[in-house]
């Protein structure tokens, strides 16, 4: 059960069309940064062989088989490792994720600005990231108040009022989108590593009473 909610959080991150509109974004022969799906992939691998590891605790503590309960023993602590050093690694680059999304952003506005030609995708990329965030710009000052703002960039407000309130810098709108994110991913991998620890203690202790049961 465990390893199906994981996977089935794992899968809505995957798929969440605020990051896969902004993730599979192409700027000319560049695509858009896709770090943050390194993460969402751990999980999925964690969940799914999470459950194919249940079902083998399960059978061996049915069959009272020290063997498959030493097998999934084994599997719970290479699963343990390898979220550990998912851990580590996602909390190394929290802030860098969101700094190359930022960075691949800025590139597409300053083309969206200087480019004269339609061959150019930068408009389209700009449009979809602030469509999509609900933000306008990197930076509100530079947004409002530079003439070579074009008003087609953002969406549509009834005033110039609405555009300035409303709208958020689309850096701090990037930086809310992957940190809420990566909070799930955290919280999830919390979940996951105290159910492994429980796993664990409890398929040494029904081992060790079946290895003793045995000898009487």
């Amino acid at each position: 059960l465990a390893g199906g909610i994981i996977l089935g959080v794992a899968l809505w991150l995957r798929h969440d069309s605020q990051t896969t509109n902004i993730l599979y974004l192409q700027l000319g022969d560049k695509q858009a940064p896709n770090t943050f799906y390194v993460g969402i992939y751990i999980l999925i691998a964690v969940g799914a062989v999470m459950m194919f590891v249940g079902f083998l605790g399960c059978y061996g503590a049915i069959q009272e088989s020290q063997c498959l309960l030493g097998t999934f023993f084994t599997c719970l602590v290479i699963l343990f490792a390898c979220e550990v050093a998912a851990g580590i690694w996602g909390f190394v680059n929290k802030d860098q994720i969101a700094k190359d999304v930022k960075q691949f952003y800025d590139q597409a506005f300053q083309q969206a600005l200087m480019a004269e030609s339609e061959t150019n995708n930068g408009k389209a990329v700009v449009k979809t990231f602030h469509e999509t965030l609900d933000c306008c710009g990197p930076d509100n000052a530079i947004g409002t108040f530079t003439p070579l703002w074009r008003d087609d960039l953002c969406p549509k407000k009834d005033s110039l009022l609405k555009n300035i309130v409303e709208f958020s810098n689309c850096h701090k709108k990037i930086d809310e989108l992957f940190s809420g994110k990566l909070y799930l991913i955290g919280i999830a991998a919390i979940v996951v590593a105290v159910i492994m620890i429980f796993e664990m203690i409890l398929s040494m202790v029904l081992c060790c009473g079946i290895r003793n049961s045995s000898v009487y």
